[in-house]
């Protein structure tokens, strides 16, 4: 199949752009190849440290011979998506010694849940934490003792920091190694329906919990289709998973075989054998465009427009929302996974999952067959699904059309001809846009401003009576230098609530939405952001703010030379300071580059394409 004029255009681009900062990334780690299993340069000391507590695995170890596995994990158990992970490294030990290998906990790395955390203090770290768990994934491979690493992790910024982190080994073989959705629980859109009655009144706390209990039930991912969820589509698409790992339930026969055959294959795969496949040379041009292009076709996570470009970068490719949107507008909507449509990823799974996903694009030339997955194929064997047969995990090919056309379809008839995200400009700046659960109707609007410097101070208003007519929501000082970029979810049911009874809304603001935004118009991620002196810091109540998803333009509606003249007012930054680890946060805010960049603080010093 011929690849689409738009996926080879853009491909060529970011080759072309990426060129001197790629060839730079692959020769370094060509120098960490060249140095071989680094354990063999150690002096005894080293060496005796790193075998000193490793029991039967010992003798293995001191002959350094064998290879020996790194496992990183992100496992607690206040996570449901990383519960699972508990009994991981002991499953893949046992495999790796059937396999005359060894395999160490290298480390660690912090792992925070978004669920807790929305519209508290503690969202204000979640974005930095991406970057603490690629600094830690980083510490736990530095001990240069592993010829391959599985990397166990799920959640919205873990996935992102792992790969980042582990893109400064790119010398070695990666394998993601993840935990699967909880089963089904209360249907997403009765979730939704009672957390909109709970912001009119009309449910009470007691209510509420019910309802998120139910929703939130059981070990596993969340179920909707968020950034959680998204990573795992991502690690399909770019060939970091064996074929149809991402949404295999915790807990199962089948999930087990799976963590088993990922530290198998692991063991097949280092500079020690025959089938080599080091990360740098998986995570190329072609699997970050593989990435932008599924998550356009399944209406992914609009947190990946900043974490795409922060993983790019570490692998040496450069990125930008253009190539994001030119994609998306290439590429057909052929998944209804909530929030944009009622099923859930279990759903999904049934309908066909992500191998069919796969199939369908790579026949329509949209995605790069061509990438080193870490199966030993191409991504054309990525598209299948596991199963087990007695005890043998075998693979087998996704069903030829889905079973249910409601949730999953094929490419001849998707749900929308282009995907879910866009990138607005004007003169308000740059911003992204998840169109795929918005209906067309409410895809642009022009309406004043009601500007507010915090969720909190709009969710007041509301309750206050004072969200009359139509309007757009300003809510600036939500970028990562100003208090690290936190998710606005907590707006979403109230926007909703004011959308339902026929007002027309928007939001507009430097900060993010979470991975599951919704059916109302948001302007996110808007850069420059209000703490650095952008646009939106000019904006004041009641300008007249269009905002044309379709058209890909935000705008204010004021005269030039008056906008030109006004000063920015980036608001007050109170609480955003000290209290719940931001005290310890500084650094990162004032390091980060902007959303387009990744809002990335690990690149200190390094040029940025504008």
């Amino acid at each position: 199949m011929a690849m689409h004029p738009v996926v080879e255009r853009v491909t060529e681009r970011i080759r072309r752009r990426s060129a001197p900062t790629r060839a730079d990334y692959l020769a370094r780690m060509e120098a960490q190849r060249l140095e071989g299993p680094a354990r063999r340069h150690l002096s005894c000391g080293n060496l005796a440290h790193a075998f000193a507590a490793a029991g039967d695995d010992k003798p293995a170890l001191r002959a350094q011979r064998a290879v020996n596995l790194g496992i990183v994990t992100a496992y607690n158990d206040m996570l449901s998506a990383h519960q699972p992970l508990q009994h991981y490294p002991e499953l893949i030990k046992m495999a790796a010694r059937a396999r005359g290998a060894t395999a160490q906990v290298a480390g660690g790395v912090p792992a925070m849940c978004d669920g807790v955390t929305q519209g508290r203090a503690g969202m204000e770290l979640s974005l930095f934490s991406r970057d603490t768990i690629a600094l830690a994934t980083a510490v736990a491979l530095s001990h240069a003792v592993f010829d391959a690493a599985l990397l166990l992790g799920v959640c919205d910024k873990i996935v992102p920091g792992l790969l980042i982190g582990a893109l400064s080994f790119g010398h070695l073989p990666v394998i993601f190694v993840p935990a699967g959705p909880m089963p089904s629980g209360l249907p997403n859109p009765e979730k939704a329906r009672v957390r909109q009655a709970y912001a009119e009144g009309k449910a009470s706390r007691e209510e509420l919990l019910a309802a998120e209990a139910a929703s939130y039930h059981a070990p596993g991912t969340c179920t909707f289709y968020g950034t959680a969820n998204s990573n795992q589509m991502l690690m399909e698409v770019m060939g970091l998973h064996l074929p149809g790992t991402a949404f295999v339930n915790p807990n199962t026969p089948l999930r087990d075989a799976l963590t088993v055959a990922a530290a198998e294959r692991a063991c097949a795969i280092t500079a020690l054998g025959d089938a080599y496949t080091p990360l740098a040379h998986t995570v190329d041009e072609k699997a970050i465009v593989n990435a932008m292009v599924g998550l356009a076709a399944t209406g992914g996570s609009t947190n990946h427009a900043i974490h795409l470009v922060a993983i790019a970068r570490a692998a040496g490719l450069r990125i930008d929302w253009d190539d994001l949107d030119e994609l998306s507008r290439a590429t057909p909507l052929l998944a209804r996974i909530y929030p944009n449509g009622p099923a859930d990823v279990n759903h999904f799974h049934a309908a066909g999952g992500i191998g069919f996903v796969i199939r369908e694009l790579l026949d329509a030339g949209l995605l790069h067959a061509d990438i080193r997955c870490v199966h030993g194929g191409d991504l054309r064997a990525q598209a299948q699904e596991p199963w087990l047969d007695g005890q043998q995990l075998r693979w087998r090919e996704p069903p030829a059309r889905p079973a249910d056309t409601a949730i999953l379809r094929g490419v001849a008839e998707p749900f929308d001809r282009e995907g879910g995200l866009r990138r607005l400009a004007g003169n308000l700046g740059r911003a992204i846009v998840k169109i795929s659960a918005v209906k067309p109707e409410h895809r642009r609007i022009a309406a004043p401003a009601r500007i507010f410097d915090s969720q909190d101070a709009l969710l007041e208003a509301f309750e206050a009576g004072a969200l009359a007519g139509d309007f757009v929501a300003v809510i600036r000082g939500q970028g990562p230098r100003a208090n690290g970029m936190p998710e606005l979810h907590k707006l979403t049911p109230t926007l909703g609530v004011l959308q339902d009874r026929g007002q027309r809304v928007a939001l507009l603001t430097d900060g993010r939405m979470s991975g599951a935004s919704g059916k109302v118009l948001a302007a996110i991620h808007v850069v420059p952001e209000a703490a650095d002196g952008g646009p939106i810091a000019r904006l004041r109540e009641g300008d007249l703010v269009l905002i044309d998803a379709e058209a890909g333009t935000m705008e204010a509606k004021v005269d030039a030379a008056a906008w030109k003249a006004r000063a920015p007012e980036a608001g007050p930054l109170a609480g955003n300071r000290a209290g719940t680890g931001r005290e310890l946060f500084g650094l990162m805010r004032a390091n980060a580059g902007n959303a387009e960049q990744g809002a990335c603080s690990l690149f200190v010093g390094e040029a940025w394409d504008s």
